[in-house]
């Protein structure tokens, strides 16, 4: 019987370490998930508005088939500067892809807007940067990663159409599934512009407010009854993620798991992958598990994974006092 286990991460996939690092000046940081051994890299991009370093190369035409890092970040375009911390803390481990003049690292990285989470007292400049790429990897380990307010997901809201004013808190979330021998794990920083769904019951957890900000608004069905919102910026929302799996896996196969993937986001957030999002989620395969690969049974196992992320993400969330008001979380809605 397969194990669906929401309290798991994604270093159940044995081969991975995961470290978080937040800033303390602003609502915002980085996560990385480290893989010293190497593993099959692959991405998926289906928002309209990506931030990314590194994606080219994991085309499964394309030479290199193995990162040795995946970086999600905030800071907007900004925070891709974290990936050069994780290269250089990669480099004085001897880590990285032999040109045989030297170890290269190889370190994809994908980021999410979260420039306008200032709190009272923070200092809307700060962004994480190269020390904080490295500080993340310092603090990585093969200990279950916190959730939340964290890395990634610090700075993270969700349901945004309809203005600042009305949206939520998001964050970074875990989970795992397990089938036979293969595990699937997921970390998902959500910062969507719509809502987030608990795909076993449809129950909206998180998004948009009434305005009022009493009550959930429910953005898909707002919109298909005629409300137009605020449309913010392209951009200016994105959920990020890896999924990841023991199985030895081909790049195109990884590209198939993260293509999957995406299904996840799809049960657990709506509207997904707009014009106003820049959704990518990466695949890395260990490949510790040497079993035939069933691919169509992984594939939904990173579907359920990459939505049990999703949902502890926004579950972990805690409320935050913005420049623009409260910010409530769902916890503080089933309080």
């Amino acid at each position: 019987m397969p194990t669906l286990n929401p309290q798991g991460a994604i270093v159940d996939v044995t081969g991975l370490q995961v470290g978080h690092f937040t800033l303390h000046e602003r609502l915002t940081g980085c996560s990385v998930v480290l893989a010293p051994h190497g593993a099959v890299g692959a991405v998926d991009v289906r928002g309209a508005a990506p931030g990314t370093r590194e994606t080219d190369l994991l085309d499964p035409t394309n030479l290199v088939d193995k990162v040795h890092a995946v970086v999600l970040t905030g800071g907007s375009a900004f925070g891709l500067d974290a990936a050069t911390g994780v290269v250089r803390w990669l480099d004085e481990q001897g880590i990285g892809f032999d040109t045989g003049h030297g170890r290269v690292p190889i370190v994809p990285a994908a980021v999410l807007f979260d420039l306008p989470v200032v709190r009272p007292g923070d200092n809307p400049q700060a962004r994480p940067g190269a020390q904080a790429g490295y500080a993340a990897c310092q603090a990585a380990s093969t200990a279950k990663p916190a959730a939340g307010n964290v890395g990634a997901g610090a700075g993270a809201c969700v349901g945004k159409l309809f203005g600042l004013a009305r949206c939520m808190k998001g964050g970074i979330g875990n989970a795992s599934v397990r089938v036979g021998p293969w595990v699937v794990g997921a970390l998902v920083a959500c910062n969507a512009v719509g809502d987030v769904i608990d795909p076993a019951t449809g129950q909206v957890l998180a998004g948009a407010l009434t305005a009022d900000g009493q009550n959930l608004l429910h953005t898909q069905r707002a919109l298909l009854t005629g409300e137009r919102g605020n449309r913010p910026l392209p951009g200016t929302n994105t959920t990020i993620g890896v999924v990841a799996t023991n199985a030895a896996l081909t790049k195109a196969q990884a590209k198939r798991l993260a293509m999957s993937a995406h299904d996840g986001l799809a049960r657990s957030i709506r509207p997904a992958h707009t014009t106003l999002d820049g959704d990518t989620l990466f695949a890395m395969a260990t490949g510790t598990e040497t079993a035939a690969v069933d691919l169509m049974l992984l594939s939904v196992m990173a579907a359920e994974a990459t939505a049990l992320a999703t949902v502890d993400a926004i579950r972990q969330a805690q409320g935050i006092t913005s420049h623009w008001g409260n910010v409530p979380a769902a916890i503080d809605l089933r309080t």
